[in-house]
C-alpha cells in the first residue's frame, strides 16, 4: 500500500514539473548594445536551445535602450536577461535581488578590460595629458565605454569639464572609428574592439582595472524548478560541439557560461559608488 502510494505521488511530482516546465513562452530581453537584427541573430541559437530544454518557447526582445532593459526586468516584466556589469549593479541597487543564472568566460576569463586609447600619430601618451583633449564615450549607460574610463579620469585629478570636448557616440566602433578619424583624441573602448582596430593605428593609453563579465539573470518570479533547470542548461554548454556553437553565436571569443555570484562584482560597485559621490549617476 505505502509503495503504491508512493508510486503515485511520484507520477503527480512528473506530471506537475511537466507542467511548470511546458507554462507560457518565457521572454529573454537583451540591452541593446548592437543593432536589434544583429542581437537577434547572435541570440537566437541560445533561444532555440532554451526552448528545447525546457519544453516551452523561449523569445527574444530587444529592449530601446539600457533603461528600459533595466525596468523590464526591474519589474519582473522580462524572464531572462543579459545584462552588462554597470546595468547588473543598478538593477540590484533599484530593484534589489535577482536570481544568476550564469556569465560570460572569454578566453578562458569570467572577466574583462577596457583601454583608454588614442591614434598612433597622437603625441598623447598617459591619461594624465589628457586635460584640454577631446575625448569619445559610447553609450551613457555602457560599463566600459562610460563608467569605468569616466572613473579612471577623475582619479587623475580631470572632470569632463577639463576636456575640451566629449561626445557619446553610441558604441565602441564608433569611438574607435571616431579617434582613427582625428574628430576626437582619445576614446574609451572595450578590449575587444581594441584588437579590431588595432592594426588601423588604434593605441593603448591606459587599461582599465578587470571587470566580471556580463551576465544573465532571472526573474524574481521564476519557478525554482525553472530557474535550475535554465542554470543547469546554461553552464553545460561548454561540454559539446554544439553548445559551444551557440556560445560563440554570442561572443567569437567566448569560451563558456559560468557560475556567477553577486559579490564577482563588488569592485564596480566601488568605482560606481566614488562616480556618485562626484555627482555622476549611473
Amino acid at each position: 500500500m505505502r509503495l503504491k502510494l508512493l508510486s503515485v505521488l511520484i507520477a503527480v511530482t512528473c506530471i506537475l514539473c511537466a507542467e511548470l516546465l511546458c507554462a507560457q513562452e518565457l521572454v529573454m530581453g537583451i540591452h541593446p548594445y548592437n543593432p536589434s537584427a544583429k542581437l537577434i541573430e547572435k541570440f537566437t541559437p541560445l533561444a532555440a536551445y532554451l526552448s528545447k530544454v525546457l519544453g516551452q518557447e523561449v523569445s527574444i526582445k530587444i529592449s530601446k535602450n539600457y533603461e528600459e532593459h533595466i525596468a523590464r526586468i526591474g519589474n519582473n516584466n522580462l524572464d531572462i536577461a543579459y545584462m552588462g556589469p554597470a546595468s547588473y549593479v543598478k538593477l540590484i541597487s533599484n530593484y534589489g535581488p535577482r536570481p544568476l543564472l550564469a556569465k560570460l568566460e572569454v578566453n578562458g576569463k569570467p572577466y574583462f578590460r577596457g583601454m583608454i586609447v588614442t591614434s598612433a600619430q597622437s603625441n598623447i601618451k598617459s591619461i594624465g595629458q589628457l586635460r584640454g583633449a577631446r575625448f569619445a564615450f559610447g553609450d551613457p549607460q555602457s560599463t566600459m565605454s562610460h563608467f569605468i574610463p569616466r572613473f579612471m579620469l577623475l582619479k587623475a585629478g580631470i572632470e569632463v569639464s577639463d576636456l575640451s570636448k566629449y561626445s557619446f557616440l553610441s558604441n565602441h566602433d564608433n569611438v574607435a572609428l571616431g579617434v582613427l578619424m582625428g574628430y576626437f583624441d582619445a576614446g574609451a573602448v572595450k578590449e575587444e574592439t581594441y584588437t579590431k582596430y588595432n592594426s588601423r593605428g588604434l593605441t593603448i593609453i591606459e587599461v582599465t582595472p578587470a571587470i566580471s563579465e556580463h551576465l544573465f539573470v532571472a526573474s524574481q518570479t521564476m519557478n525554482p524548478i525553472v530557474l535550475d533547470t535554465l542554470q543547469r542548461a546554461m553552464i553545460a554548454l561548454y561540454k559539446s560541439a554544439d553548445g559551444m556553437s551557440i556560445i560563440r553565436s554570442i561572443k567569437s571569443s567566448a569560451t563558456g557560461l559560468v557560475p556567477v555570484l553577486d559579490k564577482d562584482y563588488d569592485n564596480l560597485r566601488q568605482m560606481l559608488s566614488v562616480l556618485e559621490e562626484n555627482g555622476i549617476s549611473p
